[in-house]
């Protein structure tokens, strides 16, 4: 699944030479993403996972600050046993939220893995334009289409061709910059886990959301608790309660101003889950002229999210591949092209699949050096030769392709030699 399989071009001695330089490793080791892997690809992070420290420390810094400060009045002001229940409720609920955390960012999020080669035409099916037609045939080259239709609960959505993993995207799937993988139902990708949000941890994040809601508004409550005890105590104002017990007033104002930002946020996120849609497909505004195809229903939609069964990553990063150690294999693909009359114009870089026009002035920088070192003048007077073929679809072998490279090159230096000598 993983290998990419030898073009047909290839002869039986470069095939022998790539599996005798072919060593042994992980996915994980040469995983194209920009994702972050520990424990031996165990744990998927992306590539913000220094933002998962901050956002532990936003999580962790507040609650020993009541449990350093707060706690000793929580205790005395309450029964002694309901105060100690307070403080381990308050522990229980930071614990949970963490793990809901590295849940939701240190696990495959649904990515879709690359294809080692654009799918063939015939291969896909898919219905193609007229217009497209049209554009293919006036380019000369065929390139796949970039859309196609897929048909989902009688609706029809499009699905984009995907150029860096060389695949038709499905249905809500989407291409994130950040990671640089295609990840099912992607909603977005969140800075404060570092790591995208899709189809295999949204459950975790909307659990992580509602879960450090609760956690701010419970030290809000019980901040605000201990300050009206110590005015109860005192007899005095609110000012003074808070110069008694600042750290008190200090974490009700964070947790005031955290509650109205993730508070927000779990609201949004529920009316996206009983609604169906993900946060890409709301900002973009898909269904707000068409019928949602995926809206079954909030009470069904509410089950799709929490209580269907996640489903198994598509990618075994732990899994042993063979890598050619010596890179002969992406030299020998690039080679293994048919040859045609525009050759050294253009290249298909076979990793990325998108095509990347060769730079040309390489091709000058060549004939500057042949000129000076035979210390010929470049003749001006003759026209360039231009060999056309009126079969362009010949498949020639990468050894005789590398051949007639070097022998247009040499015949091309003794042209040259020739017509300048015949001009002085």
């Amino acid at each position: 699944m993983y290998r990419a399989p030898f073009p047909a071009q290839l002869s039986v001695f470069d095939r022998r030479v790539i599996d005798n330089n072919a060593t042994d490793v992980r996915v994980y080791q040469v995983w194209k993403g920009s994702n972050k892997f520990f424990l031996g690809g165990r744990v998927i992070f992306g590539p913000d996972v220094r933002s998962i420290f901050l956002t532990i420390s936003l999580i962790v810094i507040p609650v020993l600050l009541f449990c350093a400060f707060v706690s000793r009045r929580i205790i005395y002001a309450f029964d002694k046993h309901l105060g100690k229940l307070i403080i381990f409720i308050l522990i229980l609920l930071t614990v949970y939220d963490l793990i809901l955390l590295l849940l939701t960012s240190g696990r495959d999020p649904g990515i879709i893995p690359r294809n080692s080669h654009p799918p063939e035409l015939e291969e896909d099916g898919s219905t193609m334009s007229t217009d497209w037609l049209g554009s293919q045939s006036s380019a000369g080259v065929p390139n796949l289409p970039p859309t196609k239709d897929v048909v989902v609960n009688g609706v029809i959505v499009k699905v984009k061709y995907c150029q860096t993993c060389m695949l038709y995207r499905p249905p809500r799937c989407s291409h994130c910059s950040i990671c640089n993988n295609c990840v099912e139902r992607f909603d977005h990708h969140c800075p404060w886990v570092g790591q995208c949000i899709g189809k295999r941890n949204y459950r975790f994040f909307f659990m992580f959301v509602s879960s450090t809601t609760i956690l701010c508004l419970y030290v809000f409550v019980f901040s605000w608790v201990t300050i009206k005890k110590i005015m109860a105590e005192y007899d005095c104002n609110l000012w003074s309660a808070f110069l008694k017990s600042p750290v008190s007033g200090i974490l009700i104002l964070y947790t005031f101003m955290t509650a109205w930002f993730v508070g927000g946020l779990t609201v949004f996120h529920l009316y996206l889950i009983c609604t169906n849609q993900t946060t890409y497909e709301n900002f973009r505004y898909r269904y707000d002229s068409k019928r949602n195809p995926y809206n079954r229903g909030c009470v069904h939609n509410v089950c799709e999210v929490f209580l269907s069964k996640i489903p198994k990553s598509k990618s075994n990063f732990r899994e042993m591949v063979k890598v050619d150690s010596s890179s002969l294999f992406g030299s020998t693909m690039s080679l293994a092209r048919p040859m045609s009359p525009n050759i050294g114009k253009k290249s298909f870089d076979i990793e990325t699949g998108k095509r990347q026009a060769v730079v040309a002035e390489d091709f000058e920088d060549i004939h500057s050096q042949i000129d000076s070192v035979g210390g010929l003048e470049r003749c001006g007077t003759q026209p360039r030769h231009i060999i056309q073929c009126e079969n362009s679809n010949w498949e020639i072998s990468p050894n005789i392709s590398v051949m007639s490279a070097e022998f247009a090159i040499e015949q091309g230096f003794k042209d040259r030699e020739k017509v300048c000598k015949k001009g002085h």
